[in-house]
């Protein structure tokens, strides 16, 4: 069952423990730790209304890490209704979008955190088009997900059949922002406190 409202504390406790070869009862969890696993961990993450973005931060702030941000060649356009319209197409036909972002040395990542928003109930195009673009094979991947409400549909699926040849843990998902009724970025401040202790 997927967490709808946490960023689990035993799972950032797990992925130290696999970069570290360590047992939960021989070293207790180190976070804000500069280090070796801080160097085999990457949180990608796209975010429109820097919900996902806050999540990513806390993650980084949590277990370390480089914080990669998806960026296209063509943003989507500020309008929400022509941006909705433009992802409705691009699932529907299949298109992934061309990205700027690029990582040229994956090898040296063990742990992969995906933060994305849900976007038609669907994982997000961007999103489709990293995975397909990187070789993520052999990596433990952590999917992570914002949302107006609705859930994270068929994204955490979606993550699971595109990164086949990896070990996929139990996604999580939390409350963004709605930005088709003007609420944006709604993970900050009070409500970074309160995700964090859920």
């Amino acid at each position: 069952m997927v967490k709808r409202t946490a960023l689990p504390l035993l799972l950032v406790a797990l992925i130290i423990c696999l970069l570290t070869g360590c047992s939960a009862a021989q070293q207790p969890l180190a976070t804000n730790q500069p280090g070796a696993s801080e160097n085999r961990i990457v949180i990608v993450y796209l975010s429109r209304t820097n919900n996902t973005k806050a999540v990513a931060e806390m993650i980084r702030e949590e277990v370390g890490g480089t914080l990669v941000p998806i960026e296209l060649e063509n943003p989507y356009r500020q309008n929400y209704q022509l941006t909705v319209q433009q992802v409705a197409r691009d699932n529907e036909t299949g298109y992934l979008p061309p990205l700027r972002t690029k990582i040229g040395d994956f090898g040296k990542y063990d742990v992969v955190f995906l933060g994305f928003p849900t976007w038609g109930m669907q994982l997000p195009p961007p999103m489709k088009s990293f995975l397909r673009q990187h070789d993520l094979n052999g990596k433990t991947i952590v999917p992570f997900n914002t949302n107006a409400g609705y859930g994270e549909g068929s994204s955490f699926r979606t993550v699971r059949e595109l990164c086949s040849g990896c070990k996929v843990l139990e996604g999580f998902a939390i409350r963004g922002g709605v930005e088709r009724d003007g609420r944006f970025l709604v993970i900050k401040a009070k409500e970074r406190m309160k995700s964090r202790r859920k």
